[in-house]
């Protein structure tokens, strides 16, 4: 070879040129494996750490799914990794990035460091990442939007291709990201002689997100946003992506699984995307649950038309949805197999599944090694803003039993928007002065995702960190102005937290419907009070609506202070659709709440936490009713002078079934029938 001519040299390197272009050729029936890893809701959940307790949680944590990671790359000769969304919101330490001490240009987020530390293929956009505004969303995705204000030159960004096809700016018609991206990747496997071989594969990824987002977070998109539904972006850019030559076309959409009648709006559209002939695969997200779940007898997936909960599929396709705040990880198994020139999924042969960073025997997995030191310096910044001291509280405010009338939680959140909102009226909006002002809120803890899933502040000193813990989201204070009849649509919608109770029926029956989210469970206040009958079908249930001991009229004229989410439509409350808006405040219900705190100082019981605007309408069962809470919590319901609560049975989990006696459990004053004062 060291005597060939330099011609023949460059023939000869041309000619491999030529072979690497063209690869050799993958005979029919070849055979190979793939997984498709997938996170999702991961929230900024980098450390397995609660920054309202201060303490560690080994439950979750993308440290901990990134062990998961590892070991499925080691299991399985192919993988990708993918992300489906809401990914840089939901910790106190994504709020210290954005809004306390934001990001440089230059700065990568924590969240994405970590990321990139195990070399994402690709992700999505999900709905909360709109929550901190546009600007900020071009700035640590690295990717400039055609938007005002957040079109500027590049930032540090993640270093994984984004891709969403349904958000579209109005200012040029066009998706905010990449509807999708090509994935050139090379496959390994064991050709028909036993010889290892390797061959390319083409991927196209394509991304949804819910296109509420334009509601909810109407206050950072209106004018500059449109959305369309799931169906109509998938029909629209899946036959381009087809064009490129890709084998396989994988749905990153951030959404759940809804066999409701399809609309272009629809949350959680996947169940109708997955019927789309160009779609092969679909990761999903945004429920915060498990799919498949197979061990779940009670999971809605098991009875849900054409969906396949034991082995993943929906309508024929391999579909994962891995848990969230990276307690999970998701893997789609998939057989590929050599067809006409293309790999194509052998779905006999395919499944898809969730592994939990806690196991089976109760023991958890270790935290990925390379995670933590990435983001110290941020975290020990986090922890520090979140200690600094804003008061002190001579009761606890918990979310324990909050389904029984525990307001003890939800009161100073209340009073803190009724002060800011009437202090904002008297300087700014003299039309509305001597209209009532009410406050919304909601408790965001209630046992969701964990059986210690609870805001627990004990008495004592109070840190930004407590103020935190009651009010979690990033929402900013938004007051409405309705009439009675609409406060009363709010309440009914609210009471919808509650399972129909029969009286005659001697089988216990549980109280709380998992199904309707704690976080729309409202609890208005502020004068007002209310009954709630459990034993009427939903949207019948307010009784004795009463302002300041007077029944409410339907024209009656309320302002109502809540949040943008809420006041956008989110939640889906009648009503409220963004129209009734009087107040749109650039300041944070939870800076509002520390800002009261502070300058209150000093948190009392009878004065500040001792407001119950409603009871039950009394009635006695045959059988028991029940509500899940918190094991060993029973003091916290007498504390809250909530009475009639026994305990009834300890899961074993850290949970345990409460007995409620419908009959006694009001306060003293309320013990009786009342007569409906408002329909």
């Amino acid at each position: 070879m060291r005597y060939l001519s330099l011609a023949a040299t460059t023939l000869l390197l041309g000619a491999c040129a030529m072979l690497s272009r063209h690869p050799p050729t993958v005979a029919d029936g070849t055979r190979a494996r793939l997984a498709l890893l997938e996170s999702t809701d991961l929230h900024s959940n980098v450390l397995g750490y609660d920054y309202y307790r201060l303490a560690e949680d080994r439950a979750l944590g993308f440290e901990r799914m990134a062990t998961l990671v590892t070991q499925a790359r080691a299991e399985f000769p192919n993988t990708l990794l993918f992300d489906a969304g809401d990914t840089i919101q939901g910790t106190a330490l994504a709020d210290y990035q954005a809004l306390v001490n934001p990001l440089s240009c230059g700065e990568e987020l924590a969240m994405y460091r970590a990321m990139d530390a195990l070399g994402y293929d690709g992700g999505t956009i999900g709905n909360h990442e709109f929550n901190y505004g546009l600007p900020y969303l071009a700035q640590v995705t690295g990717h400039p939007l055609a938007t005002d204000g957040a079109d500027a030159p590049a930032c540090a960004g993640p270093h994984f291709p984004l891709v969403l096809s349904n958000a579209v700016s109005t200012r040029d018609g066009r998706p905010l990201y990449p509807p999708y991206a090509v994935l050139d990747r090379t496959l390994t496997f064991t050709d028909a002689h036993g010889r290892e071989a390797s061959a390319p594969v083409r991927i196209g990824i394509i991304g949804f997100t819910p296109p509420p987002i334009v509601e909810w977070d109407r206050r950072n998109l209106e004018g500059k946003v449109t959305t369309t539904g799931l169906v109509e972006a998938a029909r629209h850019w899946v036959p381009e992506l087809r064009a490129k030559g890709v084998d396989l076309v994988v749905a990153i959409s951030h959404g759940g699984l809804d066999t409701a009648p399809y609309g272009s709006e629809m949350e959680n559209a996947n169940w109708y995307l997955a019927q789309e002939p160009g779609i092969d695969v679909l990761l999903l997200g945004h429920s915060h649950t498990k799919f498949p779940d197979p061990d779940n007898a009670q999971s809605r997936f098991a009875a849900m038309a054409e969906v396949d909960n034991q082995r993943g599929f929906v309508h024929g396709k391999p579909a994962v949805m891995a848990n969230f705040f990276g307690r999970s990880l998701g893997v789609v198994d998939l057989a590929l197999v050599r067809k006409d020139g293309h790999w194509m999924i052998d779905a006999t042969q395919s499944h898809s599944e969730v592994r939990d960073v806690r196991r089976k025997d109760g023991s958890f997995v270790a935290p990925d090694p390379r995670i933590a030191p990435l983001v110290a310096a941020v975290h020990a910044a986090t922890i520090d803003y979140v200690s600094q001291p804003i008061g002190d509280t001579d009761f606890a405010m918990t979310s324990y039993f909050a389904e029984l009338g525990n307001t003890t939680a939800l009161q100073v959140i209340n009073d803190a928007q009724r002060d800011y909102a009437e202090r904002y009226i008297a300087e700014n909006l003299p039309q509305y002065a001597g209209i009532p002002v009410l406050s919304a809120a909601a408790p965001f803890k209630t046992g969701f995702s964990a059986a210690d899933d609870y805001t627990d502040i004990e008495p004592g000193p109070l840190a930004i960190r407590s103020a935190a813990d009651l009010y979690l989201y990033p929402n900013t204070l938004t007051a409405v102005k309705i009439d009675g009849a609409a406060v009363k649509g709010w309440l009914e919608h609210a009471a919808g937290r509650f399972n129909r109770i029969d009286p005659a029926s001697t089988s216990p029956q549980e109280l709380v419907n998992r199904a309707f989210s704690g976080y729309n469970f409202d609890v208005i206040q502020g004068g007002l009070t209310y009954a709630i009958d459990v034993t009427r079908p939903p949207g019948q249930r307010i009784r004795d609506l009463a302002y300041r001991g007077q029944p409410v009229e339907p024209g009656q004229v309320f302002i109502v202070v809540t949040n943008n989410y809420r006041a956008s439509g989110g939640g889906h409350f009648p009503g409220l659709d963004g129209s009734s808006i009087v107040i749109s405040a650039p300041d944070a219900n939870r800076d509002v709440v520390i800002a009261w705190v502070r300058a209150r100082k000093h948190l009392e019981r009878a004065r500040d936490g001792a407001d119950r605007p409603w009871h039950f309408v009394p009635v006695h069962t045959a059988g028991p009713v029940l509500v899940r809470s918190a094991s060993g919590k029973l003091a916290q319901a007498q504390a809250a002078g909530i009475e009639g609560v026994s305990l009834f049975k300890d899961n074993g989990d850290g949970s345990s079934m409460y007995a409620v006696d419908l009959g006694v459990g009001v306060p003293a004053a309320a013990r009786h029938a009342g007569g409906e004062r408002m329909r």
